[in-house]
């Protein structure tokens, strides 16, 4: 091998991050909006903290050169990455903290003061924003708001954000790596399914965030979207999709009773700042499986749940909530592949792709823990 080839990649890793000049530009946002700014960003202002998962993917060491603050969410909702993410750049402590504009608890005053080129928000709060015409106050100020979409309707707007997050970090080639990446890991599961020609789809009952909050009991599941949209590309059959085409929806006990579901998936998290019933599960970036275990025996403990077949039969499962936030769904939906169809999934290894994304894409190393079943291997 030549010692130019040797260098390519080196070469080729290196102008992902050499900075571009700006220059003037026109996006379109995921709700069609035309925005005009200087690209690549100068200045990014993070409307939600946990968007790190894709900027880090697209920037790597150089994450952080041009963000000047994000919102409070991935220390409270998300605190494994982000200690992750402070281990590896100590200096995040002191970036400006936000909140929520739908909350109203943003302040526009601060965010000016920072001087952004733009701000990015999630597709949720548009409705608020643009009632209480926060888009031209920013406007008005300089800043260029940016919606993009990983929950609301990832299967249209993903492919999508990760683009306009390229544009603004100035890393678009590097977007189109990791799209294509992620789009390869899908299809090992979702062509070997077609490929398996009329396979039994399991019917699967998929709650979220149970254990969080003592004011929802049980059961508030997915519609055809987001996590209802990973089980269904999994091989399974999303029995929330049944009831609703909304993104969730609350089944009572007696209605689960009767679906009686062929497995059970919780969502978890490390919700320790924001639970007033710490019952969750807590999975993700280094959890501890016999802890997330034995407080996902105990929620199989309410009503209507120790009836299932999945429970009699041990095919319930934990997955780590945060994914249903960020492009990384190619991680659930092998996990997924492998408790409903053992057999045709023996060879994917979870785990195994999560950790190369990692190695691959992100500046932090890779700690496992995002799934825990009742059943050790989970079949």
């Amino acid at each position: 091998m030549s010692l130019f080839k040797k260098l390519l990649p080196a070469l080729a890793a290196l102008a992902v991050f050499i900075a571009a000049p700006a220059m003037a530009a026109e996006i379109t946002d995921v709700t069609g909006r035309r925005i005009e700014l200087e690209l690549p960003a100068k200045r990014v202002l993070l409307g939600e903290a946990r968007q790190i998962h894709v900027a880090a993917a697209l920037r790597g060491e150089h994450v952080f050169d041009t963000i000047v603050g994000w919102r409070d969410d991935l220390i409270k909702k998300d605190p494994d990455s982000y200690a992750a993410y402070r281990e590896r750049f100590p200096a995040i402590a002191d970036l400006p903290l936000f909140g929520y504009i739908p909350s109203g608890d943003f302040s526009l005053e601060a965010a000016i003061a920072l001087k952004p080129d733009v701000l990015t928000l999630n597709l949720e709060a548009q409705q608020a924003v643009e009632e209480s015409g926060f888009i031209e106050k920013a406007a008005a100020a300089g800043i260029a708001v940016v919606f993009l979409d990983f929950r609301v309707d990832p299967a249209k707007n993903s492919v999508k954000s990760v683009e306009i997050l390229g544009a603004l970090f100035g890393a678009k080639e590097r977007a189109k790596e990791f799209i294509a990446w992620r789009g390869a890991q899908i299809a090992l599961v979702t062509d070997r399914l077609a490929a398996a020609g009329a396979i039994k789809r399991p019917k699967v009952f998929i709650e979220r965030s149970p254990g969080i909050t003592g004011e929802t009991a049980c059961c508030r599941t997915f519609g055809p979207a987001n996590f209802g949209e990973m089980v269904e590309k999994a091989g399974g059959h999303n029995i929330g999709s049944d009831v609703t085409t909304t993104n969730f929806v609350d089944l009572n006990p007696e209605q689960l009773v009767v679906a009686d579901p062929e497995h059970v998936i919780v969502t978890g998290s490390n919700w320790a700042a924001e639970s007033d019933i710490n019952q969750f599960v807590n999975v993700g970036r280094g959890a501890e499986p016999a802890a997330a275990r034995e407080r996902l025996a105990a929620l199989m403990q309410r009503p209507g749940f120790t009836t299932l077949k999945a429970v009699k039969e041990g095919r319930v499962h934990a997955v780590w909530h945060q994914f249903y936030g960020a492009p990384y769904e190619f991680v659930p939906i092998q996990q997924f592949a492998k408790w409903f169809h053992p057999e045709l999934f023996a060879d994917i290894d979870p785990d195994r792709t999560f950790r190369e994304f990692h190695e691959t894409f992100l500046p932090i190393a890779y700690r496992p823990g995002y799934f825990v079943s009742l059943r050790q291997g989970g079949e």
